[in-house]
């Protein structure tokens, strides 16, 4: 995952206070100030991205609990 990511242009992409680690693309990180929903956007964002130039989809390895409000 973390190639299909890097060869899609979003090592260090960020939404909010979360970023895609510039250090290695298959983590995200909170600069400080991230909600679950910078978090979940930017994960969003990566699946789209990679699926659109890729064709592969990318499935979380974390499952998202409670409610949105």
């Amino acid at each position: 995952a973390a190639r299909l990511i890097e060869q899609c242009g979003l090592k260090g992409a960020e939404c909010g206070g979360a970023q895609v680690s510039t250090q290695h693309a298959n983590f995200i990180v909170n600069t400080g100030t991230a909600s679950a929903e910078d978090i979940e956007t930017l994960i969003s964002r990566i699946q789209s991205k990679v699926e659109r130039e890729s064709g592969i989809h990318l499935h979380p390895e974390v499952r998202v609990v409670g409610e949105k409000r």
